[in-house]
């Protein structure tokens, strides 16, 4: 892996130390963390998984995926799929401007913030790798995360499509690398059972 610069370190102790505010917790390790916490360096590790000898960007794209996100909750926007879309889309624009501040006050040039900005929006997805990557990761932090906590919220009908539109966003190399989550009994198989079809 290629050698990461001074600004990185910087850039991901803001980051980090920004989403340890979260106040929702997930039991991760045995240990309850915060939520955007463990989501930004889990998305980075699954990154270093799939992509050999990720860039600067990409990894700071995956750590602040989730940049802050509890401050504006999904309970703001309208219920059903259009306000859960708007939602996600301006959650995406969001974090890629809060970002921002942090990249320049890590030393960071414009090109850098620019690329780290586009890919925590997504942009190009279905043309740009990279930004198929951090949807990737995204979706991998999901499984491992909140899939068996769905379990209690959610009838198993509707688990099973939320598991499925999952899916279809992942590329073939994410989906194969979703046997390298460690899951109990019981979220193994609603897996299975979504991606069996």
């Amino acid at each position: 892996m290629r050698r990461l610069s001074d600004s990185y370190g910087a850039a991901v102790a803001a980051i980090d130390a920004a989403n340890a505010a979260d106040h929702n917790m997930v039991s991760f390790g045995g240990v309850a963390q915060p939520l955007a916490l463990v989501h930004g360096r889990l998305a980075a590790d699954w990154v270093a998984r799939l992509v050999d000898d990720p860039d600067e960007p990409l990894l700071l794209a995956a750590r602040a995926h989730h940049l802050r996100r509890w401050e504006v909750p999904r309970s703001t926007y309208p219920d059903g799929k259009v306000g859960y879309l708007r939602w996600r889309r301006d959650q995406k624009q969001r974090h890629a401007v809060d970002v921002e501040a942090i990249l320049v006050a890590a030393g960071y040039e414009s090109p850098v913030v620019i690329r780290t900005q586009q890919l925590i929006r997504r942009e190009g997805l279905g043309s740009d790798p990279d930004a198929q990557v951090v949807e990737d990761a995204a979706c991998l932090v999901f499984i491992e995360t909140q899939l068996a906590g769905m379990e209690a919220r959610l009838e198993p009908t509707r688990l099973l499509e939320v598991i499925r539109k999952t899916a279809r966003k992942m590329s073939p190399a994410a989906l194969a690398a979703v046997g390298q989550i460690d899951l109990d009994a019981r979220a193994s198989a609603l897996l299975d059972a979504a991606l069996s079809i």
